[in-house]
């Protein structure tokens, strides 16, 4: 695996300089941009020579805080995948910041391996919910609509084969070895599958498929 290259925005100080020693103790991580609000965060993100893979952010935060700049980087510098780090983890704002393009949502107290896991997984499959954070999605599909079933959506088995398993957040490759084809048929398919959809990302179109009951998602134990 090529090294992951991280920045983290959060304006405790002490936080943010042990998240960056525990996570630059992994060989594949490496902590290229601290900043101590979106402000700064975004004026690093203007000058570097090359954007962060990943986006540790908080929600509250001086200057610009994490929706403002959830916001900002999902225009300027959408490339760059958000994992959402806060105090904050109601479903109001898990679902807020997942409809801004967070890929991943922890609370602030998670263990560092969960995090350093949690990172490798939105790296490699572009998107991570835990049990916890796919129970409020469902909670909020239902309490906010009524099951969408009947919506027709043109997509061939395939393509609906694949979106099942890419819900079910195994990788590419994973996916290929399980349906014996060739990643480069996984992704054309998910390439697809955005078109199609409108979605700007994988965790778009998890969203979409929970929505529509496309696929069922079982919780991971």
């Amino acid at each position: 695996m090529k090294t992951i290259k991280i920045a983290i925005a959060d304006d405790e100080a002490l936080f943010r300089k042990g998240m960056k020693l525990i996570l630059n103790a992994y060989q594949e991580f490496n902590v290229e941009i601290e900043a101590e609000h979106g402000v700064h965060l975004i004026e690093q993100l203007k000058v570097a020579n090359e954007l962060p893979d990943i986006l540790l952010l908080d929600l509250k935060m001086p200057e610009m805080n994490g929706i403002e700049v959830a916001k900002v980087v999902q225009k300027e510098f959408n490339e760059i995948k958000i994992i959402v780090l806060s105090t904050h983890f109601s479903r109001a704002f898990v679902i807020n910041m997942i409809e801004l393009s967070a890929v991943a949502y922890l609370p602030k107290n998670s263990q560092p391996t969960e995090v350093a896991e949690t990172i490798k997984a939105v790296y490699e499959k572009g998107f991570y919910y835990n049990n916890e954070v796919l129970t409020m999605i469902r909670e909020n599909i239902i309490s906010k609509t009524k099951a969408k079933a009947n919506f027709e959506f043109d997509l061939t088995a395939r393509e609906k084969e694949i979106l099942q398993l890419i819900c079910e957040q195994y990788t590419a490759p994973e996916i290929a070895e399980k349906l014996f084809i060739s990643p480069r048929t996984v992704d054309g398919n998910r390439n697809n599958l955005l078109s199609k959809l409108n979605c700007k990302n994988v965790a778009g179109l998890v969203v979409l498929a929970l929505q529509h009951k496309i696929v069922q998602i079982p919780l991971r134990y």
